[in-house]
């Protein structure tokens, strides 16, 4: 835990350096890029220790990890190209949510295996999360 509160730490000075000296549209541009990156070798690799079998948690954090890339990654792409009207409301990204999505699932499916809850039980989160989520866009749009 110390590690990673210190390697916290770094990583916001960093930003921090990075931000006062090229401002915030440098700052976002270089750590959203850096992300997207280090988020698709990250996905690779657990998409390797899904295919060996390493561990029942590596095909979701391989979707997880790859859907980060993804929705990071066409917010990068969609920054730095300089929003174009390709990308705008464009539904292509909904393929990138859904392999988030898929991730989350699997999370909640593996997790529930863990805690040995029957099958149905372990979707309850993820539709929790979109009736709150319907919810809300519901009140903004009424």
């Amino acid at each position: 835990m110390t590690d990673a509160v210190r390697l916290l730490a770094l990583a916001v000075g960093a930003m921090v350096v990075i931000y006062a000296g090229l401002g915030y549209e440098a700052t976002y541009a270089i750590t959203y890029g850096a992300f997207a990156l280090m988020a698709a070798m990250v996905s690779l690799t657990f998409m390797w220790l899904w295919r060996v079998r390493a561990t029942p948690l590596a095909g979701g954090m391989a979707f997880s990890w790859a859907g980060a890339s993804s929705v990071i990654g066409w917010w990068w792409a969609y920054s730095y190209l300089n929003h174009p009207d390709l990308m705008f409301e464009n539904a292509a990204f909904f393929i990138c949510l859904a392999i988030y999505f898929v991730g989350a699932l699997m999370h909640f499916a593996v997790i529930g295996r863990s805690l040995g809850v029957r099958r149905p039980l372990w979707t309850a989160p993820v539709a929790g999360a979109l009736a709150i989520s319907t919810f809300l866009y519901l009140l903004k749009i009424w």
